[in-house]
This record gives structure tokens, C-alpha cells and sequence, in this order.
């Protein structure tokens, strides 16, 4: 191999290397999705509950009826079938579904809506749909919104202890589903299990609260509110004691207490458990 052979190689060997080191350099191109992904967790109770999804746009076009027929299994979104993760157990509009990972299907009516509960939680759009693979199926009547919403939408609203609403909600119409989630006998049995143990620290005001709103045992509640109120002599704890002694039927230990809250939410300056405070007062006379 002459020199001017040698030189014209290693020339073109330089080159090629040039080329491949610029292609490792560039960037790799990401463009933003048409129907961007979304994931809202919310809790309820004891019980986690996550959407993963993706949020299409009206972009001018005729949605319900139109762009997702009326009639015929819909994603719920876009791209990917909406995924629905539980971390227990719950009831949607009424009908029991086990805790899992699943897919959020629904069929789009005019005047009512099927809901699908289904295990086929990665697949893509609603082609490979088996109806095989339902685990719950309920119906869910749609509203007619007055201000549209542009971007398909799932919300929670409503927030309770014990239930609330997940809103799907894309131009003018929004599906109302309420959940509902059974947590109460198992926080009972785990309060029952703290407050029997040898812990220093124990949630005497949140358990008599508790055992309170939820109708449990009132002379459990009524001892621990008042283990609670030798600890810390608090206006609210005290109205706690107060509605306990009224329910149980003991309306002059009740006043008692309501006078007593009222002195100390006096010297707190909280006007809402004076007036509180008052009314019951009021209610037992």
C-alpha cells in the first residue's frame, strides 16, 4: 500500500468515526403526547385508589355519540386502556369489587352508562376487550353539564369517610360513581387491640371520637375521652365528653360539660365552639 493509498484510508476511516460520535451525540427526540398521561391517587377511609390515564381533548369535534360511539367498549381516555388500582376492597355504585390492578372500561350511552371492571389491566385501547375477563359490571346514569371541560377528566368529589364520587367528566357530560369503602370494623378491632397493649402513648381523644361518630361503644368512649381530658383540659375535647354524657342520656353531665367548654373556648377566642357549645346546651334544655 503506497502512502497516497494510506492517507485516502485513513482519511475516510476519520470520517466515519466523526459520523458515528455526532449520531451518539444527538438528542433523542421526545414530542409531547396528544392526550397526555395523568395519575390521581386519592384516598378514602383506609383505602387507596389510583387512575392511571390519558386526558384527550374535545379539540372542536362532537365527543359523545361522535368520537366515542354511543353503544361500543371505550378505553376511558386514550392510548392505553385506563388502568384502576385498589388497595382494598370497596362497592361502586353499589356493586362489590375486589382489591386489584384492572382495567377502567366503559360503554357510552345517551341516557345511562355501562361501567366495566376488567382484568385486562395492559392493554392497549379497548381491541383486545374479553368480556371473560369482567370482574363487575354496574350502570351509571350521565349528567349533562352546563360549562364543557375540554380534557377528559376523572376527579374525586364529595370526600367522606366512608365514600365518596370518582366524576368522569369530558365536554359536556359528566358520570357520577360513588365508591364506598368498609373500613370501620377494622380500625375497631385494631383501636380495641392499642388500647388493651402496654403503649405509653395512646390516641384516647381520636378513639373516643371515633367510637363516637360511629356509633360504637359510648362507655369505652365516654373513659377515654376523659383520660384524653386529664392529659390536656381542651374546649374541643371537653364538647366531646359533653355530646358522649347527651347521648348516653346524662343531659345534666352534659350541660356541665358544654358550660365548661364554653369557659375554656372563651379563653381561646374560638367563637365556632362557644356557639357549638350553646346549641347543645340549648338542645338538652
Amino acid at each position: 500500500m503506497n502512502q497516497k493509498t494510506f492517507s485516502l484510508l485513513f482519511a475516510v476511516a476519520c470520517g466515519l468515526m466523526s459520523a458515528a460520535s455526532a449520531l451518539a451525540q444527538t438528542p433523542k427526540l421526545e414530542f409531547p403526547a396528544a392526550s397526555p398521561g395523568c395519575t390521581i391517587k386519592q384516598r378514602v377511609g383506609l383505602t387507596d385508589i389510583e387512575f392511571n390515564y390519558s386526558r384527550p381533548g374535545v379539540k372542536g369535534r362532537e365527543i359523545f355519540g361522535n368520537v366515542v360511539p354511543y353503544g361500543k367498549v371505550w378505553r376511558t381516555g386514550a392510548n392505553q386502556a385506563t388502568k384502576l388500582i385498589l388497595s382494598t376492597p370497596v362497592k361502586l355504585n353499589g356493586t362489590e369489587v375486589p382489591a386489584g390492578t384492572y382495567a377502567f372500561l366503559t360503554i357510552p350511552g345517551k341516557d345511562e352508562w355501562t361501567i366495566i371492571i376488567n382484568k385486562g389491566a395492559e392493554d392497549w385501547g379497548a381491541y383486545k376487550y374479553d368480556e371473560k375477563a369482567d370482574v363487575a359490571r354496574f350502570k351509571a346514569t350521565p349528567i349533562k353539564l352546563v360549562r364543557p371541560t375540554d380534557n377528559f377528566t376523572i376527579e374525586f368529589d364529595k370526600m367522606g369517610d366512608e365514600s365518596s364520587f370518582i366524576n368522569l367528566v369530558w365536554d359536556k357530560t359528566e358520570v357520577p360513581i360513588k365508591v364506598e369503602v368498609d373500613y370501620v370494623d377494622k380500625l375497631v378491632s385494631q383501636i380495641e387491640a392499642v388500647m388493651a397493649s402496654d403503649e405509653k402513648k395512646k390516641p384516647y381523644f381520636q378513639s373516643a371520637l371515633f367510637y363516637y361518630n360511629h356509633g360504637k361503644d359510648l362507655q369505652k368512649a365516654s373513659k377515654w375521652v376523659d383520660t384524653a381530658i386529664a392529659e390536656r383540659d381542651a374546649f374541643y375535647m371537653v364538647y366531646l365528653k359533653a355530646e358522649i354524657l347527651a347521648k348516653q342520656g346524662d343531659k345534666a353531665g352534659a350541660i356541665a360539660a358544654a358550660k365548661h367548654s364554653t369557659e375554656l373556648a372563651e379563653k381561646a377566642n374560638d367563637a365556632a365552639y362557644v356557639r357549638m357549645n350553646a346549641e347543645l346546651i340549648k338542645s338538652l334544655k
